[in-house]
């Protein structure tokens, strides 16, 4: 049964179609990754007891009941509130609820790293295996992604259609207006400025001596293994287990200025033998 279960892949969170012109393709969204972090519970320290959330009235102090809680916008400039129902909600979302409505086709390089969110895998129906394998190979044929409209989880998103070898991916996007602009920063103007050529072009030398071929196989959660590992130890050895720095912490201090040139000679030196070394890291037994 169990085997059955894990041949079967994660649960739909989602069925619907893919929609472009007038070709419809029945599918169902899977999730295409998994957490890895370390789960920490809150505990009350003289018992172990896990300690849970309540709804608590900020002014009072006081614990609510379910039934009492109602959803409100604040507005502006006051605290005054407007209260939406749950039926007057439902009815203000987009009507396509089952449809991803691929709006326009655009190069990939064209997406912004920043605009990636979260990746799903789309499964077809059975009835539409040819014409899944059909959008997809035309996909992979004019290097172009679908930029498409679908509601998930009582919520608009805007998604890329990605080919990615026997499936299409959809990789859900940031509005615009959710990423924010850099003109409040202090940066340094676009261009070569004052840079010297001699220190671009070691820059650029460096880069190329650690330029390979991207392995994602090859990079590990250190921190979450460290974590794992500090905990099996401890509870081996009950409460005598001395917590050991997974790191040192940076020197946050102002900095002395730096021969900029001479950093990069030296790092050239190095730059090709650090990047030949990166290969799957073996993990140490905890």
């Amino acid at each position: 049964m169990a085997a059955d279960h894990a041949k079967a892949g994660p649960r739909a969170i989602w069925k619907g179609a893919i929609s472009f012109g007038l070709v419809h393709v029945p599918v169902s969204l899977h999730p295409a990754t998994q957490e890895q972090e370390v789960d920490f519970d809150w505990l009350d320290k003289r018992s172990m007891d896990p300690v849970g959330y309540k709804r608590v009235n900020k002014r009072t102090g006081k614990e609510i009941a379910k039934e009492h809680i109602v959803k409100g916008v604040k507005l502006p400039g006051g605290d005054e509130y407007v209260v939406l129902s749950d039926d007057e909600i439902k009815a203000a979302y987009p009507k396509r609820t089952q449809t991803l409505q691929i709006e326009t086709f655009v190069q990939a390089s064209e997406v912004s790293f920043v605009y990636i969110e979260k990746p799903y895998y789309l499964a077809p129906d059975r009835r539409a295996q040819r014409v899944y394998a059909l959008l997809r190979e035309a996909l992979e044929k004019s290097a172009v992604i679908g930029i498409a409209r679908f509601v998930l989880h009582n919520k608009e998103h805007l998604a890329a259609l990605v080919p990615a070898g026997p499936a299409l991916m959809l990789g859900t996007l940031r509005w615009a207006n959710e990423v924010r602009s850099p003109d409040a920063l202090d940066l340094p103007k676009a261009g070569a400025g004052d840079l010297k050529p001699a220190e671009l072009k070691m820059a650029q030398q460096l880069i190329e001596q650690m330029t390979g071929d991207w392995r994602p196989q090859h990079y590990e959660d250190d921190f979450t293994a460290a974590i794992q590992a500090l905990v099996k130890r401890k509870a081996k050895a009950g409460k005598k287990a001395t917590v050991t720095p997974f790191e040192d912490a940076p020197d946050t201090g102002s900095a002395d200025v730096v021969d900029l040139t001479e950093l990069l000679r030296q790092s050239l030196g190095g730059g090709r033998k650090k990047a030949a070394a990166k290969g799957p890291r073996q993990r140490k037994a905890a």
